[in-house]
């Protein structure tokens, strides 16, 4: 009943979502001449009507997102698709200002570079869904000629003996060239009257193949140029009686489905040496070149992508060094951080249905990300040790030993500028990850499940030779000695002090009492004996050396903690558990040592008696209810615990 009333209060709510999207997103279709649009639209936003591809994609992302107060963007595009790559995106981002701009940056090809599975591919598809989005809105709005094949700006109808006059008018530039179609649209069906030219208000669409092209490479034995830059449409060459007629031109090439927007080359690398030459032509010229035409102009981003293997091929090549000048280069790694890597595991997980039932232990994905980023990182002389450190600096956490300076440098890679161009891709995670979710019995993944089922991913791969295959499996284990090791002791030594908070309140009133007594050299009673003693030392250094206090340190902690109690004491309140946070840590790990023996009688064979039964219950309770486990998880979570305590 409740489940079902939680359900129609999301679809309530998601009416709602639906009825303001169209309220922001309520596109206003116009159409009218030539003349109509001078009259009725462009006086509104002059500057806006006159934009660029790259002005317009600038103008998309800061209409999508919001100053980071650090003067970098931050692009709700982006936020919930791609993750630890942000550096890339800035980088993005930077290119699209310096070329809304004016600057030569708008005359580069923006290439995008990195190995498979680093997000190449979605940063590109959210920039089309952003431009999709942002043109059915009315800062996105945008005109072209209606019936034109490239969608181009009315803009281009402005004679050139009347463009300077117009940018004193409107204070814009009227830029361009009329492609060859209008032009002869213009001279036979409009006598030259460029007043009466129909004028639309168009919306970016790449399933409508209006201002977003995609190209994929193919064989290069029967790739055609024709693909980018159409051919001859034999069917209407009888209707025009030229094939040198526009009209008779099939202008169904992909440069010129992405006019106004953006043209998105996959694998630009693996193309014909001739379409790069076209493509660069029309970055840095803006103008495209057909056998039987004059120049056709053409206003498009073109954003290109590659991996690593493909470029290096590239470089190879000396002839290629022209081509390489005429691009922005932005580099797209794998993140370190991660944390990032491991909500990426989630997304990809969440898209699948068959999944989503299925539990997952709170650390299954940051293991995984653990075991990610070790692959990543560049291969030195480094122990165990530091590579874990390196890790947990690039996942933003403080390290002992390690100076700021020195984490800021690991996290900019300055001594290693490669770290993230290569390893292990979230692909193959996730591969391991759905075979481990597959062999599952009971809908239940825990951490060691997971690391058993990238073993057998990682041996079981051919593509990897023997060398690599014993490194990955080197990871796996560090990531289970350095990480997860580490991550479960705590779930369970947090879930076990809980269970038995009463046992560590006596034991913070008993550490109170001793430490008084040693200050005040005076002696205690002991509760059991009721005889006269010394204070106890080695209970107290016990407990203080589970947080590595000195023996020279001890005497300046005791009485930190003394006086922060009699404080509390003057005010009227209680000192406990929250009243010191090392203290209770102390104690809590004090605690955990005093009770092995509960812990130990998991995997004993040994019947526990009904109390012990009832603090392990207790444990795996707290495991499920506070810490994200299932019973499942939380009973192998125990065992696995258990069994680090008896080889210790």
């Amino acid at each position: 009943m409740i489940e079902s009333v939680q359900q129609a209060v999301s679809q309530d709510q998601f009416r709602d979502q639906l009825v303001a999207y169209t309220q922001q997103h309520r596109a206003g279709h116009w159409s009218g001449s030539f003349a109509q649009f001078m009259d009725q639209v462009l006086p509104a936003a002059p500057a806006q009507l006159a934009r660029s591809s790259h002005q317009y994609i600038w103008d998309m992302l800061r209409w999508s997102g919001k100053d980071g107060g650090d003067g970098k963007l931050r692009c709700s595009l982006f936020a919930d698709e791609l993750f630890g790559i942000d550096d890339a995106l800035a980088r993005v981002a930077d290119y699209f200002k310096a070329a809304a701009a004016g600057s030569e940056v708008g005359r580069r090809l923006l290439l995008l570079l990195g190995p498979p599975s680093g997000g190449k591919s979605t940063l590109v598809i959210r920039l089309k869904r952003g431009l999709e989005e942002y043109s059915h809105t009315e800062a996105g709005a945008l005109y072209g000629i209606a019936g034109c094949p490239v969608r181009e700006s009315p803009l281009h109808l402005v004679p050139h003996t009347l463009r300077a006059s117009f940018r004193e008018s409107y204070g814009v530039d009227a830029s361009g060239e009329l492609c060859p179609y209008c032009r002869t649209r213009l001279e036979h069906e409009l006598g030259g009257d460029f007043l009466r030219m129909p004028v639309e208000r168009i919306f970016i669409s790449e399933a409508g193949r209006s201002a977003i092209g995609t190209y994929a490479p193919h064989d290069p034995n029967t790739a055609d140029i024709a693909d980018l830059v159409g051919s001859v449409d034999l069917s209407r060459v009888a209707e025009f009686g030229d094939e040198g007629d526009p009209r008779a031109w099939s202008w169904s090439g992909t440069v010129y489905a992405a006019s106004r927007g953006v043209l998105e080359m996959i694998e630009i690398l693996k193309v014909k040496r001739e379409f790069l030459y076209l493509l660069l032509t029309l970055t840095q010229e803006k103008n495209v070149k057909v056998a039987r035409f004059p120049l056709i102009y053409l206003d498009e981003t073109i954003l290109a992508h590659t991996n690593l293997a493909e470029f290096r091929k590239f470089l190879q090549e000396s002839e290629n060094e022209g081509l390489l000048d005429r691009m922005v280069i932005v580099q797209v790694p794998y993140t370190l951080n991660y944390r990032e890597e491991a909500r990426i595991y989630r997304k990809l997980i969440l898209s699948a249905p068959a999944f989503r039932n299925v539990h997952l232990d709170p650390h299954v994905l940051h293991a995984a990300a653990v075991f990610a980023v070790l692959s990543r990182l560049h291969e030195g002389e480094e122990r165990d040790g530091d590579l874990a450190k390196r890790v947990r600096i690039h996942g933003g956490e403080d390290v002992d030993g390690v100076h700021h300076s020195e984490a800021l440098r690991v996290r900019n890679k300055e001594k290693a500028p490669d770290e993230g161009l290569s390893g292990v891709s979230p692909r193959f995670v996730i591969n391991g990850l759905s075979h481990a979710i597959i062999q599952s019995s009971c809908n239940s993944i825990s951490t060691m499940d997971l690391l058993l089922a990238l073993k057998d991913a990682i041996e079981s791969d051919a593509r990897l030779d023997s060398s690599r295959k014993r490194r990955w499996v080197d990871y796996l284990v560090l990531t289970r000695k350095e990480f997860y090791n580490r991550w479960v002791k705590e779930d369970v030594h947090k879930a076990l002090f809980v269970s038995f908070e009463q046992e560590v309140s006596d034991l913070l009133e008993k550490y109170l009492d001793e430490v008084e007594a040693m200050l005040d050299n005076r002696q205690v009673k002991d509760p059991i004996t009721n005889e006269q003693r010394r204070p106890d030392e080695r209970f107290l250094r016990a407990v203080e050396e589970k947080i590595h206090i000195s023996d020279s340190g001890k005497q300046s902690f005791r009485q930190e903690v003394v006086r922060k109690a009699m404080s509390a004491y003057k005010r009227g309140e209680r000192f406990g558990l929250g009243s010191h946070a090392q203290l209770r840590d102390a104690l809590q790990q004090y605690l955990f040592e005093q009770r092995r023996d509960v812990l130990r009688l998991v995997s004993s064979s040994k019947r526990p008696d009904d109390e012990v039964r009832a603090k392990i219950s207790a444990v795996e309770q707290r495991l499920v209810d506070e810490y994200g486990y299932d019973s499942h998880c939380a009973r192998e979570a125990l065992n696995y615990v258990t069994t680090l305590l008896a080889q210790e």
